[in-house]
């Protein structure tokens, strides 16, 4: 039999999913619970108990439509750890009013209802998403490295570095910002490079988070104080009281942030507590600095033929709402939502059901994009006019209960999924 006769006659897979972080582990969870048995290559190893013994810097900022979903693929259960907020304060430091979202008064009772999302480290989420595909998914495979990938009439063959090979009538990227499964599929992409450094870190405040997220605009960029939860399994806080750590996430132009990475902690301890306006008191401890380049980044398809793009893999926006995670979480439902409504026709990844994916994500993550980037220049502008127009108009939107709600309904992401079948509130 030659080579060809043998590439004929290997199976055609339903669907392979490369990449099996949040967002492909999500994808691949919400197949099986439509039916579908998927094969997750997943380039990242296996993960142990040991990441909760440590503090992550990073959070990843939950939205309920996310928080939702996880709860409906079983791995919410399994998160061991995560910080629920319930409201959100953001004002500018050379302006005046500000916006309050959520429950913002302590002293009011808090319930389900008022949650506005949930901080979770990405280890920790790492380690619920895989306990639960290797649970559900058949064929999770982690550890392994993708060779190359190939487009036929009417499915991919992927082939890895062992040389096994697979072939599936829908591939799936989500393996993240520098995706592999887009440069070999030949998809471009737009970079917007914001020519800014985000520095993240874990900071102990003088006074306690209250389960509030808060974000002060600087005339250098945004600076962002987001809960984290106590380190409760390990007893590493000792008899600490809880709620005094933050994550945060601190946006500056370039060479303001690589002189700050150069502080000691005694004096970046200072220097964030002076930029904080002592929002919280003093910042007395300070753990895991690190910085990284800020670009936003666009895919210029999200499918072909037999492939789609989800999560980073198809978008990376600024950091500015937190909003990433939970965009690639709706490609995610989205898609999978697409791929089952005419599966019921009798298709499977027919040309028409991935256009329809991408029209409805690509524009809206476009908008979500090209939204925080404007943001993000309204704040920065030291233009006298431009200061003026964004006091005016935070000030109006704080007094403006209706915007209020469709600015909280958005970022919640419950209008993203409101027509699938995943919409459970």
């Amino acid at each position: 039999m030659s080579a060809n006769q043998q590439l004929e006659a290997a199976p055609i897979e339903k669907v392979v999913i490369i990449g099996g972080g949040l967002v492909g582990g999500l994808c691949a969870l919400l197949l099986v619970r439509a039916g579908i048995q998927p094969i997750v290559l997943d380039a990242a190893p296996e993960l142990d108990t040991a990441i909760l013994q440590r503090r992550d810097a990073r959070v990843l900022a939950l939205s309920p439509a996310t928080i939702s979903l996880l709860e409906q693929t079983g791995v919410w259960p399994h998160i061991q750890r995560k910080a629920d907020y319930y409201g959100m304060q953001v004002w500018s430091r050379d302006g005046y009013g500000s916006l309050e979202f959520g429950k913002t008064d302590t002293t009011a009772p808090r319930t389900a209802q008022d949650l506005l999302g949930s901080m979770v480290e990405p280890g920790v989420l790492g380690l619920a998403i895989q306990h639960e595909l290797k649970a559900q998914v058949q064929q999770y495979h982690t550890q392994v490295r993708v060779q190359g990938i190939e487009p036929f009439s009417d499915y991919w063959q992927i082939t890895l570095n062992d040389g096994q090979q697979f072939n599936t009538a829908l591939l799936i990227g989500a393996d993240g910002a520098n995706s592999l499964v887009r440069t070999m599929a030949g998809i471009g992409v737009d970079v917007l490079n914001y020519k800014q450094t985000a520095i993240s870190c874990a900071i102990k405040t003088e006074k306690p988070h209250q389960q509030i997220a808060r974000q002060v605009f600087l005339p250098t960029g945004p600076l962002a104080f987001l809960p984290m939860t106590d380190l409760a399994l390990t007893d590493l806080d000792g008899d600490e009281p809880a709620g005094y750590w933050q994550s945060v996430v601190w946006t500056l132009p370039e060479q303001d942030a690589e002189e700050l990475s150069q502080l000691s902690d005694s004096d970046f301890l200072a220097a964030i507590t002076h930029a904080s306006g002592h929002m919280l008191g003093q910042v007395i401890a300070v753990e895991s600095r690190a910085a990284f380049p800020l670009a936003a980044r666009q895919a210029e398809r999200y499918v072909l033929p037999h492939l789609a793009l989800i999560g980073d893999a198809a978008h990376v926006v600024h950091p500015l709402a937190g909003q990433g995670v939970n965009l690639g979480c709706l490609d995610a439902a989205l898609l999978v939502d697409c791929l089952m409504r005419d599966a019921a026709r009798g298709l499977w990844a027919h040309w028409q059901t991935l256009n329809r994916y991408e029209v409805k994500r690509r524009s809206h993550n476009s908008l979500m994009m090209h939204s925080f980037s404007a943001l993000g220049w309204l704040q920065g502008s030291q233009l006298k006019a431009v200061q003026w127009l964004r006091s005016e108009g935070m000030h109006f939107v704080a007094n403006n209960p209706l915007l209020l709600n469709i600015f909280t309904e958005q970022a919640s992401g419950k209008s993203a999924i409101k027509d699938t079948r995943y919409y459970q509130f």
